[in-house]
This record gives C-alpha cells, structure tokens and sequence, in this order.
C-alpha cells in the first residue's frame, strides 16, 4: 500500500469536524511536512513529536512513515519559512537518509476516531487519554472531546501522582492545595494566559475541582487558582505538559491503526518523551 493511500484511509475513517467547523483540505493541520507519499509503506510509527531521537527509533523498526501530531519543524500552522535554518536543514537531512515521510495527524484525531463497541466518534487524542488513566468510566457522557471527568473524591497529589505514572513521564506541577480532594476534573485547553476568563469562569462556578492542564502560564488560572485555595476552596491544577498530555493519544490510535489496516503494516508507537528535566531541592 502505497504511504498516499495510508494517509488517505485514516483520513477517510476519521472525523471531519473540529471544534464545530468543517475541516478544510486547504487550511488543515493535516499535511505531509516531509518525505514522498508515492512509495510503499513499510511500517507506521506513531508519536506526538518526531523528535530526532523518535526518527532514529523509526528507522531501527523499519518504519518509513511517521504519523506525527505536532509539527516537527516548530512552526504550529505551517506558515513560517525554514529551509535555510541549520538545523531545519541536518533534521530534514536525517529524514533523507533514511527515507521517511512525516505526516501530521492534527485535526482529523481531534474531530475523532470510532472507539469502543458503537463505533462513535470519540477525540482520539483524549479518549487515548481516558484509556491510559484507566478513567474511561469516569467520562462525562456523550462528549465527543472526552475532556471532563467525575472520579471518586481523591486528594490533588494522589491525582497527580497517578497521571504522571500513567503519562510515564519524569513530573509535573501542582498548583493550588495539593492536599485537597478533587472530584470533578476537566482537561482544559490551553491556558495561554490572554483569553483564560472562561476557564477560570468554569473553576468558580461550574463545580470544576480541577484542572489537568497542558500550556499553564504563571498568571490569571494560576493566581486564582491559587488565591482560591488560599481561601479554603478545593481548586488545583496539575500541570503536566502539552506533548504529555497528548501523547497518550498516539499510543492509543496503535490499536485502531493496526486493525484499520487489518495487520497487514507493522504499527507501534514512539514516546518523544518528556520534554522537562525537573530539579529539586530537599525540604528543610
């Protein structure tokens, strides 16, 4: 099976709407960033990032498609020109030499992917999610994002530990009372800082306990977050990272990738892995 027709069958099977809106061919996320789609597949790595080290990994498993879900130039919409980089240059160069092609899996996995014995559409990145915390049953139901969750009454450090376990990663950050028992728990969007007023809105007064959050700059959740515990209010944000959050995601889609084909291409997933390296000091 030639890469273009891969590519073609799990946008085929995939949903087409995101956050309300048609997703458009001409403006999707959805592109190859490197590589021809004219050859044979060999095999299918997944990952959230194809980071230097997931592209070596591709090429020991044979694998000379990467299906990616963030772009591997840094460059979110695709818009900024590269090419005289160096080291856009020596990335792109690894991929020549051992012949892979890259294609971002974006949009289509957010407007969802059939999951369980229905076959509804579920966002693909956070039901992988969901599946990997063993907190399928907590869904909120008939959501397509698979982004809110009621669990048992649990303290916020007890949450964190979990998720990070899970995630398999090295830490996160807690914010607010880590001691506090949480039960209703959202996955934000990204708290940029700029437009956050809803989502603080919804900690306030929609009966969110917390947040297990991606992007969480120092200001406006944080500080409410913060203030609102420091008042008495159970309200904490476990901040695990972007990529960390999402990865679980693309190990998830392993499965449906390997049956949408019918076994007949290798599938398996890369960990790009935590991007922090977390340093602490011993409590006095």
């Amino acid at each position: 099976m030639l890469i273009s027709e891969v590519i073609d069958k799990i946008v085929a099977s995939s949903g087409d709407v995101m956050m309300g809106e048609k997703i458009d061919p001409a403006t999707t996320r959805d592109i190859v960033i490197h590589g021809s789609t004219g050859k044979e597949c060999t095999g299918i790595v997944t990952t959230c990032f194809a980071s230097v080290d997931v592209i070596r990994e591709a090429a020991r498993r044979g694998a000379n498609l990467i299906v990616s879900h963030e772009s591997i130039f840094w460059n979110h919409m695709h818009n900024e020109p590269l090419a005289d980089w160096p080291t856009f240059k020596e990335k792109a160069a690894l991929l020549d030499e051992y012949g892979i092609t890259v294609w971002r899996y974006h949009d289509h996995i957010h407007a969802g992917i059939p999951v369980g014995p229905d076959g509804a559409l579920r966002d693909g990145i956070f039901y992988g999610l969901a599946v990997e915390l063993g907190w399928e049953d907590y869904l909120v139901p008939d959501q397509l994002s698979c982004m809110d969750y009621v669990i048992p009454a649990t303290p916020v450090r007890e949450v964190a530990e979990h998720v990070v376990r899970c995630a398999g990663v090295t830490g996160c950050r807690i914010i607010g009372d880590a001691d506090a028992p949480v039960s209703r728990i959202r996955v934000p969007y990204h708290l940029f800082g700029n437009e956050d007023l809803p989502a603080i809105r919804a900690l306030e007064f929609d009966g969110i306990d917390c947040y297990i959050a991606m992007e969480c700059v120092d200001f406006t959740a944080s500080e409410y977050v913060r203030d609102a515990s420091q008042l008495g209010h159970p309200r904490a944000i476990v901040n695990l990272g972007h990529f960390n959050g999402e990865e679980p995601g693309m190990k998830f889609i392993v499965g449906w990738l390997t049956d949408l084909f019918e076994g007949a291409l290798p599938v398996s997933f890369v960990q790009s892995g935590d991007v922090f390296t977390f340093v602490t000091l011993p409590s006095e």
